[in-house]
């Protein structure tokens, strides 16, 4: 192995951070190490208080330094920004101004789960490739247009490096080995976490819609890719099944088969989910909601939402607090 001085990796745990991905960041590193039988990288903590970080789930993590008390960082230092629950909320001053300054010092700098919403904020991400969390991806799109977004479970941009959150650190942190220490020592440390599959930053993060809807049914799964990427302009069934190569009666049956709704329905029931995660992640008007998830009446909106929800977009999102991006620890 190379005499070189270790690699260093500085994560900034924001309040509320997630503790898998952060997890996932860590233990390939811890383990590389092992593998190699010397110290090929070093990492330290920090966040805003200095002291103590919570995770989402309780769990309280001893930092090592505060925002003030941190070293120079150079080019060949990793700064990774660990998100979480409300992100938003913690896209504050110190916070977006000591990443911004790090960047100035040519450190790179990622994040994994929601943290990409921070680096976005800073305007670190801006005409760059990125990808978040599958359920941050709508708001995070209407939030920071100028950002390149994927649904990748990483994406490794030169100096920037964002992962998607769950299991996905693990893939690129066995990436960034790999590429420094060569593709024998990221399979080892692979197979000391179980990680069966490596996954490239080509691989999407979600579960493919046959496996998510527990049907393998090919024309089943056309349809609902082409509803998937239709939510602000809704496809009428007639067209989904015309090119799909069936009649509007057979794409009825097929949904009433194997989802036990219609169409109609299973369409409106992915809209509003997506409007859901844009009233809870973004600051868009109640009408904007509306029309990025296909409904040209918020008084249509309201009503459909009511149906599904049980309560109305107004009170759905003064229950959820303004300017939120929440995710599932």
């Amino acid at each position: 192995m190379p005499s070189q001085r270790p690699h260093r990796f500085t994560f900034l745990l924001l309040d509320r951070f997630t503790m898998m991905p952060f997890a996932a960041s860590l233990e390939p590193l811890r383990l590389a190490n092992r593998a190699a039988g010397t110290t090929l990288y070093e990492w330290r903590l920090v966040g805003i208080s200095g002291d103590i970080a919570k995770c989402s789930n309780g769990t309280r993590i001893a930092l090592d330094g505060g925002l003030d008390s941190d070293t120079a960082l150079s080019r060949d230092d990793v700064v990774i920004v660990c998100g979480g629950t409300e992100v938003s909320r913690e896209a504050s001053k110190p916070v977006l101004n000591w990443l911004r300054r790090q960047a100035r010092g040519g450190a790179t700098i990622g994040a994994i789960c929601t943290g990409s919403w921070i680096l976005a904020a800073a305007g670190l991400l801006d005409g760059r490739k990125a990808t978040i969390h599958w359920e941050n991806h709508d708001g995070f799109s209407e939030a920071f247009p100028d950002v390149d977004l994927f649904r990748s479970v990483f994406v490794d941009d030169g100096n920037r490096l964002t992962a998607a959150g769950g299991t996905s650190p693990i893939d690129l942190m066995l990436h960034l080995i790999a590429r420094t220490h060569g593709d024998e020592l990221a399979a080892n440390v692979a197979d000391q976490l179980l990680h069966t599959s490596i996954r490239t930053n080509q691989d999407s993060q979600r579960l493919s819609i046959p496996t998510r809807i527990g049907v393998r049914h090919p024309r089943l799964a056309a349809v609902i890719a082409r509803m998937e990427e239709n939510l602000e302009d809704p496809i009428s069934p007639a067209r989904l099944a015309a090119d799909a190569g069936m009649s509007t009666r057979q794409l009825e049956r097929l949904f009433r088969k194997y989802l036990n709704r219609s169409p109609k329905r299973y369409y409106m029931e992915t809209r509003l989910g997506r409007a859901r995660n844009l009233l809870m992640q973004t600051e868009l008007s109640i009408i904007e909601v509306a029309l990025a998830s296909g409904f040209s009446s918020p008084s249509h909106f309201s009503k459909c939402y009511r149906a599904q929800y049980g309560s109305t977009p107004y009170r759905e999102r003064g229950t959820a607090g303004s300017n939120t991006s929440e995710k599932p620890s």
